[in-house]
């Protein structure tokens, strides 16, 4: 039985994932959501020290990270395994791992060893700080990348001193960066017919993701720091305080800026001659903020937004989740996506945030039960059913 998304982009293409925690599986769902077929191999029960690691399997995360993928189980300690997974490695186009970088080696799964079976195979490795160097060994942890990656330093408010992003960004970036560099592969491969090693970290990952805040220091010298709820250099461009809450404005741009005077009936702000450039409105952007929020805070965030973006001046509410999916436009994108669980019934997952427009992503079946495609997998690969029980008997799966 073949289990994939319904979507075709991917569809000729089978996958191997062995990833774990977040940025391997950001990587492979990409492929999943869009109609590869996804083999996801784990430990058996009671076999891996990081079984519960982010609450356990059936959590909101883990449901969401690994939907699209089928479940086989196997000890790749053990030669029987490793047997069975070289077997899937001569049908497989790409094998995924997010170990720390000697693992592999150990267990005999590294691109060298699987390039030798296999020379088309497109093999990716996420690590936390590359696969070499002298950090190699070191464990890679998302908020470790958000330090060292220079976002901490960045973010929060002047003097505040370091503060995490509020989601898991350095992993999240390193596994899309891992699913651009499979899927840039396998466009080669169809020219080379060879497969290669991707390679992506969250340390490298998360100094990409500043990308204009990394190259303000690498080209002018200029160590960028706190700017709280205002961008590093434009204004007024920031958070501002209504009558029932915060919205955020961008009006960075002289035209921009005029109009939201216009809006506010403020005139003399508009025609104050210091104003009428973006630095000029920097030099003084603390007391020009305080004119501002006096105004804002005599209405409500809704009576701001529409009037400022029916003015040309880009606006927006500041939501919790919850408000994020009632929002009407987020409900227009389906970024909310229904699937149908074995044992929780329906639920929603995130759905990816790009479409095509002939082969979209699709969220067809949730997380499979552990090892829940044993006996499909391994029947496909010539193993009887008895054989398959005497392998599940020894723990090989």
């Amino acid at each position: 039985m073949k289990l994939s998304s319904d979507s075709v982009a991917l569809k000729r293409f089978k996958v191997l994932d062995l990833t774990r925690i977040r940025s391997g599986p950001t990587c492979v769902r990409v492929l999943a959501d869009f109609g590869a077929e996804v083999i996801r191999v784990e430990s058996p029960a009671g076999i891996d020290p990081n079984e519960g690691a982010l609450g356990g399997r059936e959590t909101y995360d883990m449901l969401n990270l690994h939907r699209n993928k089928r479940s086989i189980t196997l000890n790749l300690k053990l030669t029987e395994a490793k047997d069975i997974f070289y077997k899937l490695v001569r049908e497989a186009d790409v094998v995924v791992e997010n170990y720390r970088p000697d693992v592999k080696f150990r267990l005999g799964i590294d691109y060298a060893t699987l390039e030798k079976i296999n020379p088309k195979i497109v093999y990716a490795s996420i690590s936390g700080f590359g696969e070499d160097g002298p950090y190699q060994k070191r464990p890679g942890y998302d908020q470790i990348a958000q330090g060292m990656g220079g976002l901490m330093s960045i973010t929060g408010f002047p003097g505040q001193g370091p503060v995490r992003a509020g989601i898991a960004i350095a992993d999240t970036g390193a596994g899309i960066y891992a699913a651009m560099g499979v899927l840039i592969a396998l466009l080669e491969r169809e020219t080379s017919g060879k497969g290669q090693w991707v390679q992506a970290n969250l340390l490298q990952s998360m100094i990409g993701l500043c990308d204009f805040q990394a190259a303000r220091f690498l080209i002018d010298g200029d160590i960028p720091t706190q700017a709280g709820n205002d961008h590093p250099f434009a204004t007024p461009m920031g958070t501002f305080e209504s009558s029932d809450g915060f919205f955020n404005i961008g009006a960075s741009g002289t035209t921009q800026y005029r109009s939201l005077c216009e809006v506010i009936g403020r005139l003399d702000l508009r025609d104050e001659p210091r104003y009428q450039s973006n630095p000029g409105r920097l030099e003084d952007r603390d007391l020009l903020n305080n004119e501002l929020t006096g105004v804002f805070r005599g209405n409500c965030t809704a009576y701001w937004v529409e009037r400022l973006n029916d003015a040309g001046v880009p606006c927006g509410p500041i939501y919790n989740m919850k408000e994020v999916f009632e929002d009407p436009q987020v409900q227009h994108l389906n970024a909310a996506v229904p699937v149908r669980h074995e044992e929780l019934g329906d639920i929603r997952v995130v759905g990816q945030p790009f479409k095509l427009s002939r082969t979209p992503s699709a969220v067809s079946f949730s997380q499979r039960r552990l090892g829940q495609d044993n006996h499909d997998v391994l029947g496909a690969l010539g193993y009887s059913a008895d054989q398959i029980d005497e392998l599940a008997r020894l723990k090989v799966i």
